[in-house]
This record gives C-alpha cells, sequence and structure tokens, in this order.
C-alpha cells in the first residue's frame, strides 16, 4: 500500500502533497525542496513581473528536474499583467498553472492550447462546475479553514463531499491541513492529494520571514482569524485567514480609510498597513501589522525544518493512518504485488529464461513511463474533446492509464527499486498532433507499443502476483485498443496501426 494516486500521474509526483502557491512565500527554494522530495510545488507569482517569473522557474529547475507549476490570480491581477505572466508561462512551458478567485475561462483555453495542465481553485460545488465547463484538468476544493485568501464560507469536507457528487474531475483538498492525518482523512473523503500551504511556510526554505514563521510556531489551536481587514491590492470582500494582530484587534484605525500609512518596504516598493503584503525575507517594517496568514491548523506545527523532511513525515504519518484503518477492516491491498525477498529467492532461475530483478526494474520503469505520458495525453485530449463520445473515450483512456501507472509503481516499490518520474517521449509527440482523431489514433499505436512489450514480457515473470497483474494490464490494453478502433471506424477517422 502506498499514498500513490492518479493525479500524481497527472502531476508526475510520487506523493498526493502539493505546495500551495503562496504569493511572495512559494519562491524557487522552497518549491524545488518540495518538489525534489516527491510532493509538487506552485510558485506563488501573483502580481509578479514576468521577468521575475522567468527567473525563478530557471531558478527551480537549477535545483531540480522535476515538473512543478506557477499559481496566478486573474482577478488580482490587472489585464496587460496577465497577459505577460500567462506569456511568461507558456514560453517556459511550465508543467502546471494553477488559477484562483474567479473563473478565467480565457486564461485556462490559452494554457489547454498551449498543452499545459490547468488547476482551478474553488470553494464551492458551483465555481467547481464551471471550472470543470471551462476545461480545467483538476480541482482543489478549499475549505474555510484555510490561511491566506479564502474563496468560500464551507468547512472543508462538507465542501469536498459536495464537489465529489457533482464533477468528474480529479479533486485536490485544502483548508487547514497541516500533518498526515489531515492527509489521511482527505484521501479517505475521497480527495486525490491535499494542498497545504502554513505547514511548508514554517520551513526553512520558505521565504516569509523569520518573524511570520515564529509566530505559526507561537500559535495556539483555534487562534486564527477571519477578516477582511486586509484588502488593499484584491477585489473587494476579499477574506483572508490570519493570526490576529494589532489590526484585527482593532488598534490600527478604520482599515478602509483613504489615506494610506507606509509601514514597510520591499526595495523600492512601499507596503501599506491593511494591504494584502505578509512578512517576506527581502522585507523591512513593521510586521506585526503585516498580514500574517495561517490555517486552522496552525496549532499544531511545533518546528521549522527543512521542506523535504516535513513532506517526508506527513507522508509517512499519513501512511501509517491508512495502513492502521485498512488493517482495523480486514482489507486488502488493491493491487497486489510480489515482494522483494520473493524476487531474490527466484534470481537463480535466471538460467531458464526468467527475467532477473534488474531487468523487471528496467522494463517496469520503461512501462511506467510510458503510462504515464499516456494518462497525461488522455487527460489532454478529454480536456480538448468537444463532442461527448470522444471525451467519454480520452476520460476512459486516461483512467486505465493512471491504474496502471499506479500498479506498476506499486511493483517497483516492492521490488525496493527506486520508480522513474519520466514522461515518455510519446507525450510530446502526441501532444503535437493537432486533429484529435489523429491524435487518438496515435494513442492507439502507444497501447499497440505496450501490448508488444507485455507479450514479450509475460511470460519471463516468475512471480505469479506480478506476471497476473502484467497480463491484466495486457488484456486492459487489448480492451482499449479495440474501443478506440470502433471509435475511430465509427468517426471516420484515420485507422490504427494493426497490432501484429
Amino acid at each position: 500500500m502506498d499514498l500513490h494516486t492518479p493525479v500524481c500521474d497527472l502531476l508526475c509526483c510520487e506523493q498526493p502533497i502539493v505546495l500551495a502557491g503562496m504569493g511572495g512565500v512559494a519562491r524557487a527554494e522552497l518549491v524545488a525542496a518540495v518538489t525534489q522530495a516527491g510532493g509538487f510545488g506552485f510558485l506563488g507569482m501573483v502580481r509578479e513581473a514576468p521577468e521575475l517569473i522567468a527567473s525563478e522557474i530557471e531558478a527551480v529547475r537549477a535545483r531540480t528536474a522535476r515538473p512543478f507549476g506557477v499559481n496566478l490570480i486573474p482577478a488580482a491581477t490587472k489585464p496587460a499583467l496577465l497577459e505577460a505572466e500567462l506569456a511568461a508561462c507558456i514560453a517556459a512551458q511550465v508543467h502546471a498553472v494553477a488559477l484562483f478567485w474567479d473563473l478565467s475561462p480565457p486564461s485556462v483555453a490559452r494554457l489547454r492550447e498551449a498543452g499545459i495542465l490547468v488547476i482551478c481553485q474553488v470553494g464551492s460545488a458551483a465555481e467547481a462546475r464551471a471550472a470543470e465547463r471551462a476545461g480545467a484538468d483538476i480541482l482543489i476544493c478549499q475549505g474555510w479553514e484555510a490561511g491566506g485568501h479564502v474563496r468560500g464560507e464551507m468547512a472543508l469536507l462538507p465542501l469536498l463531499r459536495d464537489v465529489l457528487t457533482q464533477v468528474s474531475l480529479p479533486v485536490l483538498a485544502a483548508g487547514g491541513l497541516v500533518d498526515g492525518t489531515g492527509l489521511a482523512a482527505v484521501l479517505t473523503a475521497g480527495a486525490q492529494g491535499a494542498v497545504l500551504g502554513t505547514a511548508f511556510l514554517a520551513t526553512q526554505e520558505s521565504f516569509a520571514h523569520d518573524y511570520h514563521k515564529v509566530r505559526i510556531l507561537q500559535a495556539t489551536s483555534g487562534e486564527t482569524v477571519h477578516t477582511e481587514d486586509f484588502h488593499i491590492n484584491w477585489p473587494a470582500r476579499a477574506a483572508v485567514r490570519v493570526l490576529p494582530n494589532s489590526v484585527t484587534r482593532g488598534e490600527r484605525g478604520d482599515p478602509h480609510v483613504v489615506e494610506r500609512q507606509i509601514i514597510g518596504a520591499e526595495g523600492a516598493r512601499n507596503i501599506f498597513l491593511f494591504s494584502t503584503d505578509s512578512p517576506l525575507r527581502s522585507m523591512t517594517g513593521d510586521f506585526e501589522a503585516m498580514a500574517l496568514y495561517a490555517g486552522q491548523g496552525a496549532g499544531a506545527i511545533q518546528s521549522i525544518p527543512p521542506a523535504g523532511e516535513r513532506l517526508r513525515e506527513i507522508a509517512a504519518q499519513a501512511l501509517g493512518l491508512l495502513r492502521s484503518d485498512r488493517a482495523s477492516a480486514g482489507a486488502s491491498p488493491t493491487i497486489e504485488v510480489a515482494s522483494a525477498a520473493c524476487y531474490a529467492r527466484e534470481a537463480d532461475d535466471t538460467y531458464m529464461g526468467f527475467a532477473s530483478r534488474e531487468e523487471l526494474i528496467e522494463e517496469l520503469n520503461a512501462l511506467l513511463e510510458a503510462e504515464r505520458a499516456g494518462a497525461r495525453v488522455g487527460a489532454r485530449l478529454a480536456a480538448q474533446a468537444r463532442d461527448a463520445e470522444l471525451k467519454t473515450l480520452a476520460r476512459f483512456i486516461h483512467e486505465d492509464e493512471a491504474r496502471w501507472c499506479k500498479a506498476l509503481f506499486a511493483a517497483l516499490k516492492e521490488l525496493g527499486a527506486e520508480p522513474s518520474t519520466k514522461v515518455g517521449d510519446f507525450y510530446g509527440k502526441a501532444m503535437e498532433i493537432s486533429d484529435l482523431d489523429a491524435r487518438l489514433a496515435f494513442v492507439n499505436r502507444g497501447q499497440g507499443w505496450v501490448v508488444r512489450k507485455l507479450k514479450v514480457l509475460v511470460p519471463r515473470v516468475r512471480d505469479d502476483r506480478l506476471h497476473g497483474m502484467l497480463r491484466a494490464m495486457f488484456e486492459a490494453h487489448l480492451v482499449n485498443i479495440d474501443r478506440a478502433n470502433a471509435a475511430l471506424d465509427a468517426r471516420a477517422g484515420p485507422a490504427a496501426v494493426p497490432l501484429v
């Protein structure tokens, strides 16, 4: 059993743990640390210059080769700047872009056309439905408990239940989650992962000022405040969740006075009282009066470790809880594979033609990269398809490819091997094909490649359980090929290449 979910294959990460794109706080150092540790990180680039976005992207890539994303807020960004931000993300071909605070269908469409995954954060089931209609690939369901800007007014778990019943997209959960207990809870409730902000703000790589980190360490349970006092630079009626300070206690006067008071600076930029700026390493000023963002789980944070260490602790705690729950219920893992010890015992049989452990690892990783590419192509095809038949077929392909990604990932872990994090070259080649029917035919040829590879590999697998899993994968791909061929014939599209 592991925490890997289908959304991990879309994001190309190992753990369903996502760093929130906190403006100012989630810079290159933090994003790289979370991503390199197996999670997925978003750069917080709210209202930032395109030059900074480009340099931060390069700084992440200098630290890790793994995919990551950028978080933008169309509603809080002037149109010309938003246009430049989108252009910077597209030029850099980032893996994903997250959007928040009012749906921007043109932004979604532009990013999708560029082959970039689009993640929309929502605070209600109505917003979730609208984001799905606009073409989002993944949703973030943000509960009222979240730190920073909070769009919705419902607690996370009831909101998550509502959203999951009304959309078919993968859903991540956000809102007051800081540890493995929260991650296990949202996975059990049906989310495919968790988005954490406060937990990673209080880490060594965070760009938050030490004053902010220390205030989080000092926080007690139930101490955070939901307020509209911090509003400058954001749309009207934009509530935030923060730690209490002189502003929230009313000691700094009326937050909506016309005259602005300077309380700090970031280089040549002034920081105003009642603005949405939070204390950063690059700032000077009266930090106590700034927006000290924190989610309701802040009281559980007791240290400021490296981000990778915090991520691994969260994952280990969640896995332990889920294993305990499963054992108590008498359930068995969904996918069974042989143990590494079993393979070691059979190593002497290689002379009979069975694959060695090293050969199995190489072959399974090649298949994992191919299936990950297929899952991504299926997701993009589903997002771009305009007719219901093709969209349904593409979603079926995506879900099946993601299922086998999970199975292969688990098999490699059981072998004691490190699963590849790469996406096969097939993805890039497929996305170069603009005609969707032609792309579906290309996907079918890719499925044929998997079938041919499995046809050779399966007879060489000694372990019965792994043999059975790979045999089921072989048969599932045959079904997929037949289904796609039938659809292409009905649509009078290009024929798939025969398997034999």
